[in-house]
């Protein structure tokens, strides 16, 4: 007898084929049949006429890590259609730990009450797999981890015996199941890292199975150009695959700039090169506060930080800067571009949903000095969004073949631990606005390649097998939804909605979400090496 029945559903294969509206049949985790079962038994038959069945899909860019811990259910993930998601992006993984990458995850994953019990990947996913998920997690090892690892939060070239030591990190984790590396550049300490320590890394990766470099680049600002291009240099050192993550050109100056961007790498590419890209489909982006400081400030770690910014001459320094990044007249973006999202500390959760002048009219401060003061009284953990892009650009990414969908967003439930502050509504409805937005709204993408983008696409990317497409003998990883309705709901002032249109999610044959209501099952798999 046939366990799950979807019957009269019109699929979409995930390879970006016109749909076709017949049965499909799952037995096990597999999927068995498909074509007219209206004579075959089965434990449970679910009536889909008038919904689109596809395969589930891919977050490429997620950022849960130890949340898998915290909160298995992986609500905010499940509720879009999401079946699998990759960690361990922008250079910062849940491991291998040692030294100070140790202490800071000790201290990042105690707010969320998990005790880091693990120090090599293996361990990490043991526990994962102990632990059980709702739906399937596989992950990078971050190179920004690996780095303090080694050498803490310094900005210092590594040594010889160093680099040679992470490159042994490296290799372990992909070992222990890494899909790949990845880097983040901006942040501590992964900024520090030279093009020939990206490059040996790469190719410890893919000495040992992972050919695969995934970049935050080093500017999606004023130096996208040139950091695109760094990011294709290190995939041609090291012949692996490279890609772009979160790809846009940030700052009102930098409009347009995708357009050059996505040319050279489609360049790049025509020349043989393995490189893509993936975006979210939302003007603003989200991440540290700190992120605005100059590098003379934040060199060293956090606590280096902390002390320069409570001198007074240093701290005046500062916000002067500041106020002439943020100037308008010098092209600039506002101080109201920059949405707090999350303070950092419980006792000053308060602040989060304030627009950054607005907190400074009610401190009666310039926004400038505001914002030291909030990353002073919060040991710089402040995250924002920061309306930082054009829409037009978002979408000019969004239509790249070779753009694949990822949230930049970690699984968070509606209430408890893992909600919050006001995350990015990206958190909750990253991939129904795809369909909202981009295959309905502006009809950019048909809502097979839209689909396309979110399964087979990232499943080639990213080296996720027997996922990202419906055929016989797959793994069964299924979303059912309403394709004139599917939508996102969240937005920045209210991020705590789910999407609308998701009726049935399935990982591994086993529903998540049935008839629009979450199951208790926790049939997620972890997948080492993407299997």
């Amino acid at each position: 007898m046939l366990q799950t029945i979807f019957e009269s559903a019109r699929i979409y294969d995930g390879l970006g084929s016109a749909p076709f509206v017949t049965d499909l049949a799952v037995v096990d985790e597999k999927i068995a049949l498909i074509g007219d079962l209206s004579e075959r038994d089965a434990l449970e038959r679910l009536p889909c006429e008038g919904l689109a069945l596809s395969p589930g899909f891919i977050d490429v860019h997620s950022h849960s890590d130890e949340l898998w811990l915290a909160d298995p259910r992986c609500l905010s993930k499940i509720t879009q259609g999401v079946t699998t998601e990759i960690g361990g992006n922008c250079g910062t993984s849940a491991a291998p730990l040692a030294g100070a990458a140790l202490e800071r995850k000790r201290r990042e994953a105690r707010s969320y009450r998990v005790d880091v019990e693990w120090q090599s990947l293996d361990e990490f996913f043991s526990l994962v797999e102990r632990n059980r998920v709702a739906l399937n997690v596989a992950t990078l090892v971050g190179l920004g981890t690996t780095r303090s690892c080694i050498s803490g939060p310094s900005d210092r070239r590594l040594e010889a015996s160093e680099q040679r030591e992470q490159e042994l990190l490296v290799r372990e984790a992909v070992e222990h199941g890494a899909l790949g590396v990845s880097s983040g550049l901006i942040y501590e300490p992964s900024r520090y890292a030279n093009v020939a320590e990206l490059i040996g890394c790469s190719i410890a990766a893919r000495s040992a199975g992972a050919p695969r470099y995934v970049s935050h680049i080093r500017d999606e600002a004023d130096g996208v150009l040139a950091a695109v291009e760094e990011a294709l240099a290190i995939g041609a050192g090291a012949e692996v695959a490279v890609q772009c993550s979160h790809h846009k050109a940030a700052g009102r100056r930098n409009w347009g700039k995708v357009h050059r961007t996505l040319e050279a790498i489609s360049q790049a590419r025509a020349a043989g090169a393995d490189v893509g890209v993936d975006a979210y489909p939302y003007v603003a982006s989200w991440t540290e506060l700190a992120t605005l400081l100059p590098d003379t400030v934040r060199r060293g770690g956090a606590v280096a930080t902390l002390e320069r910014l409570r001198d007074p001459e240093i701290a005046a320094a500062v916000a002067l800067s500041l106020d002439l990044q943020r100037d308008p007249a010098l092209g600039g973006d506002t101080w109201h571009d920059i949405l707090i999202t999350d303070a950092g500390h419980e006792r000053n959760d308060a602040v989060a949903g304030y627009r950054l002048d607005d907190l400074a009219r009610r401190w009666r401060m310039s926004p400038a000095r505001c914002a030291i003061r909030l990353l002073v009284e919060n040991d710089l953990l402040v995250q924002c969004a920061f309306f930082s892009m054009n829409e037009d650009d978002v979408a000019a990414v969004l239509g790249a073949e070779f753009c694949s969908i990822g949230s930049d967003a970690s699984a968070r439930a509606f209430e408890g631990i893992t909600a919050r502050g006001i995350p990015h509504p990206r958190t909750y409805g990253c991939f129904p606005r795809v369909f909202g937005r981009f295959v309905r709204g502006r009809r950019m993408l048909s809502i097979e390649e839209a689909i396309r983008r979110m399964t087979s696409l990232p499943a080639a990317q990213f080296g996720i097998a027997e996922r990202g497409e419906i055929a016989l003998g797959k793994c069964a990883d299924l979303v059912v939804f309403e394709p004139d309705a599917i939508a996102d709901r969240a937005t920045y002032e209210n991020p705590f909605v789910p999407a609308a249109g998701i009726r049935h999610v399935v990982v591994n044959g086993r529903a998540v979400i049935r008839n629009g209501e979450v199951t208790p099952n926790l049939p997620g798999r972890v997948l080492r090496n993407g299997r």
